[in-house]
Formats: structure tokens, sequence, C-alpha cells
């Protein structure tokens, strides 16, 4: 059975575990620490030690995008990539979009956000504009008809369920402005349609459930 390593806590794992669970394939889940050391058996399936990877009967794959690949090749029922390679490219084509210019960029508010940190005025105005910047050109990307590519659930929105609203809350904290409705993407809305299916539930729960054992005394 295929194994999947990583925590609910992250978007990465739930981008993968979302694709997992709507192409229903048995997989386990395997908790990797989220703080201290990494091991040896560790890095020679992830080698910086980042989550999420699988274990299949083959070896080990890391990095979410080329997992969630293997998993469309692997098992193509219940496609979650378009058949016509030009409206798969455009599907791939929005996830890295999102993942480099959007979440990444975002990610560097994180600190601040979620843990505590404070980070330099001049750090956070280039963020900031950066941010607004990638947003503004995302949106011409992005076509929430209703789906994130359009009338289909697809791999896209494994990744923009998990990605914009961490984007829009960091932006919140540290900017006083939810830069993601900003642009014009109401991710709440959107997040309340995924969150219709059974399977978004369930990692919503996961991710719930995570955030609440960290925080118990």
């Amino acid at each position: 059975m295929l194994k999947l390593y990583g925590f609910p806590l992250s978007n990465y794992y739930n981008k993968v575990k979302l694709a997992l669970l709507e192409k229903g394939i048995d997989f386990e889940e395997v908790r990797v620490p989220q703080m201290g050391p990494k091991t040896e058996g560790m890095l020679a399936m992830s080698p910086l030690g980042k989550v999420p990877w699988i274990e299949t009967e083959q070896g080990s794959l890391c990095e979410s995008q080329v997992i969630v690949d293997y998993i469309e090749a692997r098992w193509p029922e219940h496609a979650l990539i378009p058949a016509d390679p030009f409206q798969a490219a455009k599907v791939r084509e929005l996830c890295l979009f999102m993942e480099l210019h959007v979440e990444l960029c975002a990610r560097q508010l994180y600190p601040q956000a979620f843990f505590g940190a404070t980070l330099p005025e001049k750090y956070v105005a280039r963020v900031r504009a950066d941010l607004e910047k990638n947003l503004s050109a995302f949106k011409r990307l992005m076509a929430l008809a209703p789906y994130a590519a359009g009338d289909t659930f697809t791999i896209a929105d494994c990744c923009a369920y998990v990605h914009l609203p961490l984007a829009g809350l960091a932006s919140k904290l540290v900017l006083g402005e939810d830069l993601v409705n900003a642009v014009g993407i109401d991710w709440k809305a959107y997040v309340k349609l995924i969150e219709q299916r059974p399977t978004a539930q369930r990692v919503a729960a996961d991710r719930k459930a995570d955030q609440a054992r960290l925080v118990s005394p």
C-alpha cells in the first residue's frame, strides 16, 4: 500500500492527501515530526527532509507536484487532469504558477503570521509589493467557474484549496489586508464550495484536529 509521509498542518501534504482521497486510492498516512532532526531514513526519501513524500513498491518520491503527477499516471481512474494535452498543461500551469508565485511568496510572511516572529518593515513591504503583483497575475489564470480551472474539479483545486486560505490569512495578519480577496478572488466562498466534498471535509477535520493537538497542554 502506498504510504504518505507528513503531517496534516502542511498545505503541500494536504494537496497530495486530497488528490489521493478524490481518486479513491488506498494509502497509509505516516506522521513525520514537525520539529527536530531528520533521520537518515527520512533524508533517503526526501533529501531536504521536506514533506510530503510517498513510499511506493518501487521506491520513494518527493515534491508534491511530482507525487500527484505520478498518482495520476499510476491510477488514471477518476482523472484529476484533463485528457486533452493543452487543457492538461493549463491545469499544471495553474498549479505551478500558484505555488511559485503565490504560495511561496506569501510563505515569507508565515514566520510573523503564524509563529510569533517579527519581520523587518522593508522586508514586509517588499513581500507585499510582490504578492500584490503576483496575485493580480494569478487572477488572470484562475477561472473560478466554479472550480479553479473551469467547470470540473481538477488537481488545481487540490492546490487552491490548501494554498489560497493561507495566503489570504497571512496577508491579513501581517499586512492588515487580505490580499487574495483584495484582487477579487473570493477564496472563502471557493473554500465553502470545495468543502461540500466529503474528501475536503476529511482533510479539513484532520488539519483542525492536528492544530488542536499542538495547542493542547
